[in-house]
């Protein structure tokens, strides 16, 4: 299993063999010194993005900053496929809780809304009040319904059936796309052909 902890006195020691400040470094991958702290704390993993440069950086290998180690050749095949499955069952770990988010958000955005018009229309006699209940229920629903369609677009991929490509697809054609649970109907960026694209968890 992938050990934040151990990663994070590795990236310490390596950056202070390097004779290397957290400013310094933070300067380096364009980040804030409390980022790198946090990392090296253990408290969180560098973004995917920063690791290829922070890896460069620290004279290491991807595969090695994940092991936490210096890797010999022997060990170093063995490591990254060791790595990239504990790299994926993190990815699908993290995508099975914001769309677990993304349904408690569109259940209670929704159920808001209900509650707030069923209140405007039968318990409230003022019809500015009313009408300020009705708006705050619908500010709810719109906010919720945004973020849902947000998590949705960004957790995880959508497969096309038709190619196998995985891919990200854009907020607007995930927010027109007719649906059927977690499928959509889109347009494939890569074989161009329309069809219903099932959300995958991992690329």
């Amino acid at each position: 299993m992938i050990n934040q902890e151990r990663i994070g006195t590795f990236i310490s020691s390596l950056r202070k063999e390097k004779g290397l400040t957290q400013i310094l470094l933070a300067e380096k991958l364009g980040v804030t010194d409390r980022a790198v702290s946090k990392w090296e704390r253990g408290r969180c993993l560098p973004d995917v993005s920063l690791m290829p440069t922070l890896c460069e950086i620290l004279g290491i290998s991807i595969n090695e900053l994940l092991s936490a180690q210096r890797l010999d050749k022997s060990q170093y095949i063995a490591q990254a496929e060791e790595n990239l499955i504990q790299l994926r069952a993190q990815e699908e770990k993290y995508n099975k809780k914001l769309l677990s988010l993304e349904v408690a958000i569109g259940y209670i955005s929704s159920i808001s809304f209900i509650v707030l018009i069923f209140v405007a229309s039968y318990f409230v006699e003022s019809v500015i009040y009313s009408i300020v209940l009705i708006f705050i229920g619908l500010s709810i629903f719109v906010i919720g319904i945004f973020h849902s369609i947000k998590i949705e677009q960004e957790a995880g991929y959508y497969e096309c059936l038709e190619c196998g490509e995985r891919y990200v697809p854009t907020f607007k054609s995930v927010l027109f796309a007719p649906h059927i649970f977690r499928s959509r109907k889109m347009r494939c960026p890569n074989c161009k052909k329309k069809s219903y694209h099932k959300k995958v968890l991992t690329r």
